[in-house]
Protein backbone atom coordinates (compact mmCIF):
# COMPACT_ATOMS: atom_id res chain seq x y z
CA UNK A 1 0.00 0.00 0.00
CA UNK A 2 2.80 2.39 0.91
CA UNK A 3 4.55 1.66 -2.39
CA UNK A 4 1.37 2.49 -4.28
CA UNK A 5 1.03 5.79 -2.43
CA UNK A 6 4.65 6.65 -3.15
CA UNK A 7 4.03 5.91 -6.82
CA UNK A 8 1.07 8.29 -6.79
CA UNK A 9 3.19 11.06 -5.29
CA UNK A 10 5.97 10.47 -7.79
CA UNK A 11 3.50 10.54 -10.64
CA UNK A 12 1.95 13.78 -9.40
CA UNK A 13 5.38 15.30 -8.88
CA UNK A 14 6.38 14.38 -12.41
CA UNK A 15 3.24 16.09 -13.69
CA UNK A 16 4.18 19.24 -11.76
CA UNK A 17 7.64 19.17 -13.27
CA UNK A 18 6.11 18.82 -16.71
CA UNK A 19 4.15 22.01 -16.14
CA UNK A 20 7.42 23.98 -16.20
CA UNK A 21 9.90 22.26 -18.54
CA UNK A 22 13.15 23.80 -19.60
CA UNK A 23 11.60 24.96 -22.86
CA UNK A 24 9.05 27.04 -20.96
CA UNK A 25 11.76 28.59 -18.82
CA UNK A 26 13.54 29.57 -22.02
CA UNK A 27 10.32 31.07 -23.34
CA UNK A 28 10.00 33.12 -20.15
CA UNK A 29 13.55 34.39 -20.52
CA UNK A 30 13.12 35.22 -24.20
CA UNK A 31 9.82 36.95 -23.41
CA UNK A 32 11.55 39.00 -20.72
CA UNK A 33 14.46 40.11 -22.89
CA UNK A 34 12.07 40.86 -25.75
CA UNK A 35 10.40 43.43 -23.50
CA UNK A 36 12.44 46.60 -24.03
CA UNK A 37 11.09 48.21 -20.88
CA UNK A 38 12.05 45.23 -18.73
CA UNK A 39 15.54 45.11 -20.24
CA UNK A 40 15.98 48.84 -19.63
CA UNK A 41 14.84 48.39 -16.03
CA UNK A 42 17.20 45.45 -15.52
CA UNK A 43 20.16 47.37 -16.93
CA UNK A 44 19.43 50.37 -14.71
CA UNK A 45 19.11 48.14 -11.63
CA UNK A 46 22.44 46.47 -12.41
CA UNK A 47 24.08 49.88 -12.79
CA UNK A 48 22.54 51.08 -9.52
CA UNK A 49 23.80 47.94 -7.81
CA UNK A 50 27.32 48.55 -9.09
CA UNK A 51 27.14 52.15 -7.90
CA UNK A 52 25.89 51.01 -4.50
CA UNK A 53 28.68 48.46 -4.13
CA UNK A 54 31.60 50.38 -5.63
CA UNK A 55 30.36 53.94 -5.12
CA UNK A 56 33.01 54.76 -2.56
CA UNK A 57 35.70 54.24 -5.18
CA UNK A 58 34.17 56.60 -7.76
CA UNK A 59 33.06 59.47 -5.54
CA UNK A 60 35.02 62.62 -6.40
CA UNK A 61 34.55 63.97 -2.85
CA UNK A 62 33.67 62.84 0.64
CA UNK A 63 29.84 62.99 0.66
CA UNK A 64 29.79 64.32 4.22
CA UNK A 65 32.61 66.88 3.89
CA UNK A 66 31.27 70.40 4.37
CA UNK A 67 32.90 73.59 3.03
CA UNK A 68 30.72 76.65 3.52
CA UNK A 69 32.91 78.71 1.19
CA UNK A 70 31.59 76.77 -1.81
CA UNK A 71 27.92 76.41 -0.78
CA UNK A 72 25.27 76.67 -3.50
CA UNK A 73 27.68 76.35 -6.39
CA UNK A 74 25.91 75.60 -9.66
CA UNK A 75 26.75 72.41 -11.59
CA UNK A 76 30.23 72.69 -13.08
CA UNK A 77 33.23 70.59 -14.10
CA UNK A 78 34.43 70.61 -10.47
CA UNK A 79 31.01 69.69 -9.03
CA UNK A 80 28.88 67.96 -11.66
CA UNK A 81 25.61 68.33 -9.74
CA UNK A 82 26.62 71.45 -7.79
CA UNK A 83 26.90 71.81 -4.02
CA UNK A 84 24.26 72.10 -1.31
CA UNK A 85 23.72 74.65 1.43
CA UNK A 86 26.59 73.20 3.46
CA UNK A 87 29.02 73.08 0.55
CA UNK A 88 28.79 69.30 0.12
CA UNK A 89 29.13 67.75 -3.33
CA UNK A 90 25.66 66.65 -4.46
CA UNK A 91 26.97 64.12 -6.98
CA UNK A 92 28.93 62.31 -4.26
CA UNK A 93 25.95 62.37 -1.92
CA UNK A 94 23.63 60.89 -4.55
CA UNK A 95 26.11 58.07 -5.15
CA UNK A 96 26.30 57.45 -1.42
CA UNK A 97 22.51 57.58 -1.19
CA UNK A 98 22.19 54.79 -3.75
CA UNK A 99 23.62 52.32 -1.27
CA UNK A 100 21.26 53.48 1.48
CA UNK A 101 18.10 53.49 -0.66
CA UNK A 102 18.72 50.04 -2.13
CA UNK A 103 19.73 48.60 1.23
CA UNK A 104 16.61 49.88 2.97
CA UNK A 105 14.34 48.95 0.05
CA UNK A 106 15.60 45.40 -0.41
CA UNK A 107 15.90 44.72 3.33
CA UNK A 108 12.37 45.98 3.98
CA UNK A 109 10.95 43.79 1.21
CA UNK A 110 12.89 40.78 2.52
CA UNK A 111 11.40 41.34 5.98
CA UNK A 112 7.84 41.85 4.78
CA UNK A 113 8.08 38.99 2.28
CA UNK A 114 9.30 36.54 4.93
CA UNK A 115 6.66 37.41 7.53
CA UNK A 116 3.90 37.87 4.94
CA UNK A 117 4.65 34.50 3.31
CA UNK A 118 4.52 32.70 6.67
CA UNK A 119 1.27 34.38 7.73
CA UNK A 120 -0.34 33.94 4.30
CA UNK A 121 0.70 30.27 4.17
CA UNK A 122 -0.76 29.58 7.62
CA UNK A 123 -3.99 31.41 6.82
CA UNK A 124 -4.46 29.83 3.39
CA UNK A 125 -3.53 26.27 4.33
CA UNK A 126 -5.14 26.08 7.74
CA UNK A 127 -8.27 28.12 7.05
CA UNK A 128 -11.01 28.41 9.64
CA UNK A 129 -10.63 30.70 12.64
CA UNK A 130 -6.87 31.07 12.14
CA UNK A 131 -7.46 32.35 8.63
CA UNK A 132 -10.14 34.75 9.86
CA UNK A 133 -8.00 36.23 12.65
CA UNK A 134 -4.89 36.67 10.52
CA UNK A 135 -6.68 38.21 7.56
CA UNK A 136 -8.78 40.59 9.68
CA UNK A 137 -5.54 41.92 11.19
CA UNK A 138 -4.13 42.31 7.69
CA UNK A 139 -7.31 44.11 6.60
CA UNK A 140 -7.03 46.55 9.48
CA UNK A 141 -3.45 47.34 8.48
CA UNK A 142 -4.47 47.82 4.85
CA UNK A 143 -7.26 50.19 5.91
CA UNK A 144 -4.63 52.69 7.09
CA UNK A 145 -2.62 54.55 4.39
CA UNK A 146 0.82 52.97 4.24
CA UNK A 147 2.77 56.19 4.74
CA UNK A 148 0.72 57.06 7.86
CA UNK A 149 1.28 53.59 9.26
CA UNK A 150 5.00 53.85 8.53
CA UNK A 151 5.11 57.22 10.32
CA UNK A 152 3.37 55.66 13.32
CA UNK A 153 5.90 52.83 13.44
CA UNK A 154 8.80 55.28 13.12
CA UNK A 155 7.38 57.35 15.97
CA UNK A 156 7.29 54.21 18.12
CA UNK A 157 10.63 52.76 17.05
CA UNK A 158 12.71 55.91 16.66
CA UNK A 159 14.88 57.15 13.81
CA UNK A 160 17.62 55.37 11.89
CA UNK A 161 18.30 53.01 8.99
CA UNK A 162 17.38 49.85 10.89
CA UNK A 163 14.20 51.46 12.21
CA UNK A 164 13.22 52.53 8.68
CA UNK A 165 13.70 48.96 7.45
CA UNK A 166 11.46 47.60 10.21
CA UNK A 167 8.77 50.27 9.76
CA UNK A 168 8.55 49.91 5.97
CA UNK A 169 8.78 46.12 6.21
CA UNK A 170 5.89 45.91 8.68
CA UNK A 171 3.71 48.16 6.55
CA UNK A 172 4.07 45.88 3.50
CA UNK A 173 3.34 42.58 5.26
CA UNK A 174 -0.44 42.51 4.45
CA UNK A 175 0.16 42.69 0.69
CA UNK A 176 2.34 39.56 0.65
CA UNK A 177 0.12 37.74 3.13
CA UNK A 178 -2.93 38.24 0.91
CA UNK A 179 -1.08 37.21 -2.25
CA UNK A 180 0.34 34.03 -0.69
CA UNK A 181 -2.99 33.13 0.89
CA UNK A 182 -4.84 33.54 -2.40
CA UNK A 183 -2.28 31.48 -4.29
CA UNK A 184 -2.37 28.68 -1.71
CA UNK A 185 -6.17 28.57 -1.76
CA UNK A 186 -6.05 28.12 -5.54
CA UNK A 187 -3.70 25.12 -5.49
CA UNK A 188 -3.99 23.39 -2.12
CA UNK A 189 -6.75 21.06 -3.35
CA UNK A 190 -4.78 19.91 -6.38
CA UNK A 191 -4.06 16.20 -6.73
CA UNK A 192 -0.33 16.42 -6.03
CA UNK A 193 -1.00 18.22 -2.73
CA UNK A 194 -3.57 15.61 -1.73
CA UNK A 195 -1.15 12.84 -2.63
CA UNK A 196 1.60 14.41 -0.54
CA UNK A 197 -0.82 14.66 2.38
CA UNK A 198 -1.91 11.02 2.04
CA UNK A 199 1.63 9.63 2.26
CA UNK A 200 2.15 11.42 5.55
CA UNK A 201 4.06 14.57 4.68
CA UNK A 202 3.83 17.20 7.41
CA UNK A 203 2.01 20.44 6.73
CA UNK A 204 5.22 22.47 6.79
CA UNK A 205 6.79 20.25 4.11
CA UNK A 206 3.65 20.29 1.98
CA UNK A 207 3.42 24.08 2.04
CA UNK A 208 7.07 24.93 1.47
CA UNK A 209 8.04 22.07 -0.87
CA UNK A 210 4.90 21.32 -2.86
CA UNK A 211 2.76 24.48 -2.80
CA UNK A 212 4.92 27.60 -2.59
CA UNK A 213 7.27 26.62 -5.47
CA UNK A 214 4.22 26.53 -7.74
CA UNK A 215 3.07 30.04 -6.78
CA UNK A 216 6.56 31.55 -6.67
CA UNK A 217 6.06 33.61 -9.84
CA UNK A 218 3.36 35.78 -8.27
CA UNK A 219 5.50 36.37 -5.19
CA UNK A 220 8.60 37.28 -7.24
CA UNK A 221 6.68 39.81 -9.33
CA UNK A 222 5.15 41.47 -6.27
CA UNK A 223 8.49 41.57 -4.46
CA UNK A 224 10.13 43.29 -7.43
CA UNK A 225 7.40 45.91 -7.54
CA UNK A 226 7.54 46.11 -3.75
CA UNK A 227 11.16 47.27 -3.82
CA UNK A 228 10.15 50.35 -5.79
CA UNK A 229 7.43 51.11 -3.23
CA UNK A 230 9.90 50.61 -0.39
CA UNK A 231 12.41 53.00 -2.00
CA UNK A 232 9.63 55.57 -2.40
CA UNK A 233 8.50 55.11 1.22
CA UNK A 234 12.10 55.50 2.37
CA UNK A 235 12.37 58.78 0.49
CA UNK A 236 9.02 59.95 1.90
CA UNK A 237 10.10 59.26 5.46
CA UNK A 238 13.42 60.97 4.82
CA UNK A 239 11.66 64.00 3.35
CA UNK A 240 9.58 64.28 6.52
CA UNK A 241 12.69 63.99 8.66
CA UNK A 242 11.61 60.64 10.15
CA UNK A 243 13.78 58.22 8.20
CA UNK A 244 17.52 57.95 7.74
CA UNK A 245 19.24 60.72 9.67
CA UNK A 246 22.36 62.80 8.93
CA UNK A 247 25.21 62.45 8.33
CA UNK A 248 23.96 59.69 6.02
CA UNK A 249 23.14 60.91 2.51
CA UNK A 250 19.61 59.75 1.77
CA UNK A 251 17.71 61.04 -1.27
CA UNK A 252 14.48 61.89 0.57
CA UNK A 253 16.39 63.70 3.32
CA UNK A 254 18.28 65.66 0.64
CA UNK A 255 14.96 66.73 -0.87
CA UNK A 256 13.54 67.71 2.48
CA UNK A 257 16.53 69.86 3.44
CA UNK A 258 16.66 71.53 0.02
CA UNK A 259 12.96 72.34 -0.37
CA UNK A 260 13.53 75.87 0.92
CA UNK A 261 15.89 76.56 -1.98
CA UNK A 262 13.63 75.46 -4.81
CA UNK A 263 13.85 78.84 -6.52
CA UNK A 264 17.36 79.98 -5.60
CA UNK A 265 19.10 76.61 -6.11
CA UNK A 266 16.70 74.22 -7.87
CA UNK A 267 19.48 71.74 -8.74
CA UNK A 268 19.65 70.76 -5.05
CA UNK A 269 16.19 69.19 -5.49
CA UNK A 270 16.27 68.18 -9.15
CA UNK A 271 19.09 65.65 -8.98
CA UNK A 272 17.90 63.73 -5.87
CA UNK A 273 14.42 63.72 -7.38
CA UNK A 274 15.74 62.28 -10.64
CA UNK A 275 17.61 59.57 -8.71
CA UNK A 276 14.42 58.52 -6.91
CA UNK A 277 12.40 58.58 -10.13
CA UNK A 278 14.89 56.49 -12.09
CA UNK A 279 15.20 53.88 -9.33
CA UNK A 280 11.46 53.49 -8.83
CA UNK A 281 10.85 53.40 -12.59
CA UNK A 282 13.52 50.74 -13.11
CA UNK A 283 11.99 48.32 -10.58
CA UNK A 284 8.50 48.97 -11.94
CA UNK A 285 9.62 48.24 -15.49
CA UNK A 286 11.33 45.03 -14.42
CA UNK A 287 8.32 43.98 -12.34
CA UNK A 288 5.94 44.55 -15.25
CA UNK A 289 8.26 42.61 -17.54
CA UNK A 290 8.45 39.69 -15.10
CA UNK A 291 4.68 39.66 -14.75
CA UNK A 292 4.22 39.44 -18.52
CA UNK A 293 6.97 36.84 -18.93
CA UNK A 294 5.64 34.59 -16.16
CA UNK A 295 2.04 34.82 -17.41
CA UNK A 296 1.62 32.40 -20.37
CA UNK A 297 -1.45 34.28 -21.58
CA UNK A 298 0.53 37.49 -22.10
CA UNK A 299 3.62 36.03 -23.79
CA UNK A 300 4.21 37.15 -27.33
CA UNK A 301 6.71 34.46 -28.24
Amino acid sequence: MQNELDAVVNEQASEVVLEKPESQLKEMWFSLIANKGAVAGLVIILLLTLVAVFGRFIMPYDPNYSDMTISFQSPSAAHWFGTDQLGRDIFSRIIDGTHISLTVGISAVALSLTIGTILGAIAGYRGGKIDTVIMRIMDMMLAIPSILLAIAFMAALGKGIDKAVIAIGLVCIPEYARIVRGCILSVKENDYVQAARVVGNKDFRIVFKHILPNVLSSIVVRATLGISSAVLDTAALGFLGLGVQPPFAEWGDMLGRARGFIFSAPYTLIFPGIAITITVLAFNLLGDGLRDALDPKSRKI
